[in-house]
């Protein structure tokens, strides 16, 4: 009964760390990507699941720039 609870326990403790990292590294890959001129803007938006009211292409950037910095540790990365 106990190498039950412990392995369940284990499971159920890992499993959101996993989803965690994944989601932080989704989210760094399409910022690297956008700063790389592989994704446009609006593509950037859906991929970070970021609600774009209108169709300005200055707004998402802002958007985007704003997003991001907030993931790179270092200060003077431009996006």
């Amino acid at each position: 009964m106990k190498k039950f609870f412990l392995s369940f326990s284990i499971i159920f403790f890992l499993n959101p760390v996993n989803a965690v990292t994944t989601r932080m590294f989704r989210v760094l890959d399409t910022c690297a990507r956008y700063r790389l001129n592989e994704l446009d803007a609006f593509q950037a938006l859906e991929k970070l699941k970021l609600q774009n009211n209108q169709n300005n292409q200055l707004e998402a950037k802002a958007k985007i720039k704003k997003y991001c910095s907030v993931f790179t540790p270092n200060e003077k990365i431009e996006f």
